[in-house]
Parts: C-alpha cells; structure tokens; sequence
C-alpha cells in the first residue's frame, strides 16, 4: 500500500512555486486594478513599477502571498489528494468523479484562503493606488491585523464568493486538467514518440504546461472580478465592479491581465506540480 502523503506537502510546493514566480503576479494584480481603464502591455507595468518604486516592489506582498499558499493551495492540494485517495479505493475513479472532487477541494481552499487574498492584492497593488488610498500593509500578520481593525471580522470575507468561485474554477481547471493530462500521457504510447511515457519529470512537465494554459483562460474573468472587489473600499459590491467596468472597458476587461496571468501561471503551475511530485516521491521514499 503506497504511503499516504501529508495533507501539508502541498502547501510547501504551492508556496516554492509562488517565491519564484511572485513578480509575474504582482504584475498581473497591479494591471488588474489600473484606474481609468488604462491598457499598458505587461513589460511596461513591470518596467514603471522598477523605475518609479525599485526591483523590490516586485516583490510586494510575498509574505501574504506565502499566507495565501499555505492556506488556499495547502487545503485545495491536500484535501483533493485525500478524496482522491478515498475514490481510488474501489478502483480507478473517472474523471467526472475526480472533476467533481477537484471542484469541492477548490472551494473548501477557497474559503480558507481568502483573508490572505485580500492582503495579496491589497499589498501588491498599493503602488498603482493614490497615496491616501494605500493600506501600507507591512507584513501579512499586520495586514490581517488592521484588516479587522477597520473593518471588523466580516472584513475577511470580502470578496468570499466571487474568490470561493474562482477558487473552485481554478482547482478544477488547474489541477483537474493536470490529471486529465497526465492520465492520458500515461495511457499509451504515443504516435509522435512511440514508446510509452512514465510517470516521471517529462511527463509532469507536459502535463502541467497544457494545465497552465487551460487553467488561466477559464479563470480568467472572475480572477480579474476578484482583484477589482478585493482592492476597492469595504463600500464597493461585485455588482458595482461589474457595472462600472462593462460601461468603461467593454466585456474585454474580463481577459485584462490574460498574458501577465499565464506568464504567471504557466510557470507557477509547472513549478507547483514538479516540487509537489517530487516532494511526493521523497516522502514516499523516506518513509
């Protein structure tokens, strides 16, 4: 009987994988929020952001974002491993199971990860606000901590359904689809190679490539909708964001941030999956 992995090894992965792509996301959030529907390419906003506030503005937030990891993708990775785990005792499940599980364990992290949210896209999208419109969040502890200060306990559920939504499409889409890829890598040689694959880094690395790409398409517009409500005033309601940004921008704004959010994602999912494999193996291995 394989060994059971620990419900936490996710979370490490996710977060290994955010450290290094952490500049590609506080790109994407800090396009996301621009005023004045605004359209700069995704070099440019990385370009502003180093001359106007230095190379360490990219890196805005990370301590929320490692938060944000450690909650949101420790409890979607780890509690779809266990339903998988549970499903896989009666044999193979099939991808609708294995669909629907990735969909439950995207909003279970949804739901834990949204304070840690807030924070990340508050912290990284400080610099394109008006001075006397930024948090100036220090940490992630002492934004969670003013966070409720001002605006009480229901202040971290802001933005909790359209992020729960997101969460669910993107763990579904992300994770879901890095199955399904990886299931059918490995279910037959293929014509182009012709010899079968193993469950080894080139597979992971294909499988999580094509994953990247379908999970940032999907997530697209309730990623861009979830930014704008995160970092507006506790006032602001998904309804108003929605309005206003249709009247100002055209149903296009929903694919805002698109290209920085795959160059983001692309990277961060094939990171996310490689350290997670092989941080599985080690495990396995050791124990």
């Amino acid at each position: 009987m394989p060994t059971e992995i620990p419900f936490w090894l996710g979370g490490v992965g996710a977060s290994m994988a955010a450290a290094c792509t952490h500049p590609l996301d506080v790109t994407k959030v800090r396009m996301q929020t621009l005023p004045d529907g605004r359209r700069p390419s995704t070099f440019r906003v990385m370009q502003l952001s180093i001359t106007k506030h230095g190379v360490g503005s990219l890196y805005a937030g990370l301590s929320a974002s490692l938060m944000r990891q450690m909650s949101y993708s420790l409890v979607r990775l780890g509690a779809y491993e266990k339903m998988k785990t549970q499903l896989s005792k009666d044999g193979k499940p099939s991808q609708t199971k294995l669909l629907l599980a990735a969909c439950l364990a995207g909003g279970m992290g949804g739901v834990a990860g949204n304070p840690a949210d807030i924070l990340l896209v508050r912290m990284t999208s400080d610099v394109v606000r008006a001075p006397e419109n930024r948090y100036n969040y220090s940490n992630a502890i002492s934004g969670l901590v003013s966070l409720v200060k001002s605006e009480g306990v229901q202040g971290l559920a802001r933005g909790l359904g359209t992020n729960t939504f997101r969460a669910v499409l993107m763990n579904a889409s992300q994770v879901g689809s890095y199955d399904y890829f990886k299931s059918v890598l490995l279910s037959g040689p293929l014509p182009i190679i012709d010899r079968q694959l193993e469950d080894k880094l080139p597979v992971h690395l294909m499988s999580s490539c094509a994953a990247g790409m379908f999970a940032t398409t999907v997530c697209s517009p309730a990623d861009v909708l979830r930014s704008r409500l995160m970092a507006g005033s506790c006032n602001t309601t998904f309804a108003q964001v929605l309005r206003t940004s249709l009247q100002q921008e055209g149903v296009r704004f929903l694919f805002k941030g698109w290209t920085p959010a795959f160059i983001r994602l692309g990277p961060n999912t094939v990171l996310m999956f490689v350290f997670y494999e092989q941080l599985k193996k080690m495990w396995r291995e050791r124990f």
